[in-house]
């Protein structure tokens, strides 16, 4: 337990850790807000919800089962990908990509058969990305801060205590703890930031695969596989220690950019269809 006692939390870890719970939140309602104040009547909130339990279901669930049997489990299968750097980031890279993208394709295709509108598109794209921050991101941060609070005040073995610290379990909980301690401001702008280009990587692959819905272009659905697994390889190669988090933030940064200026053409695009399509209903009618 002497690692334990040896932890001091930084003077700025608790502040950043409450700002960042804070903007974690605000991130996702914020997207949400001023695109439904801005396209109340072309959006539905059940778009929204479709696109949170989508990510549940395709990436929380159907992915983690896969990734059970082929990673966390003990087999020839998951100590032959655990033990090739190249294999486990082709493999984290082809299930995310994969299980997210078709997930997306099948609701929006088969699921979401109403009020189609690219407005929509978007919206589902929040939710996606909303739901991935509110089950996935803040309950680490919100643990990171309770653990922060709780051992700065000094007393070790009632933090231990409260956080039900073992001898058995003391080794599995040390790195959380020295990860509460160390964490900052700049870790605060990090992961915040991170957060702001998954959003928009989101809401851009979203929009990727409903123009393949609506245009019947199948190709559209491969592309934003491929991107969705560009996009994850450097967060791939950070997990198993080959580059840093510097290089990480600027790779979320160049794909946000690239898939945002993507989903924009085909957003307009898509309006432009729209006018077309109306124009000649109202030839046909006249």
């Amino acid at each position: 337990m002497t690692a334990f006692e040896d932890i001091v939390i930084g003077k700025s870890s608790i502040p950043s850790l409450a700002v960042t719970v804070i903007l974690m939140i605000a991130i996702p309602v914020t997207f949400f807000v001023c695109w439904r104040v801005k396209h109340k009547t072309r959006t539905n909130i059940g778009y929204l919800i479709a696109g949170a339990v989508g990510f549940i279901v395709s990436a929380r669930m159907l992915e983690l089962g896969v990734h059970y049997v082929c990673i966390l489990a003990d087999n020839p299968v998951s100590r032959f990908i655990n033990g090739n750097t190249a294999v486990y980031v082709l493999y984290g890279i082809v299930m995310a990509g994969v299980f997210e993208e078709c997930g997306r394709y099948v609701v929006l295709k088969h699921v979401l058969k109403k009020n189609r509108t690219r407005e929509n598109a978007v919206l589902y794209g929040i939710g996606h990305g909303g739901i991935e921050v509110l089950v996935v991101l803040l309950p680490a941060m919100v643990s990171y801060l309770v653990i922060a609070i709780l051992f700065s005040g000094g007393n070790t073995e009632g933090a231990m205590n409260a956080l039900k610290i073992t001898e058995e379990t003391a080794a599995a909980a040390l790195p959380s703890v020295q990860a509460a301690a160390a964490f900052d401001s700049a870790a605060a702008v990090m992961n915040v930031t991170e957060r702001l280009f998954a959003m928009l990587i989101h809401i851009g692959l979203t929009v990727i695969v409903y123009y393949s819905v609506q245009s019947a272009k199948k190709g559209f659905l491969p592309l934003a596989i491929l991107l969705h697994m560009l996009a994850d390889t450097f967060p791939a190669l950070y997990q198993r220690g080959v580059i840093q988090l510097w290089a990480v933030e600027l790779w979320a940064a160049l794909c946000s950019a690239v898939i945002v200026f993507i989903a924009v053409r085909l957003y307009r695009n898509m309006n432009e269809q729209t006018t077309q399509e109306s124009l000649s209903s109202a030839e046909c009618s006249g």
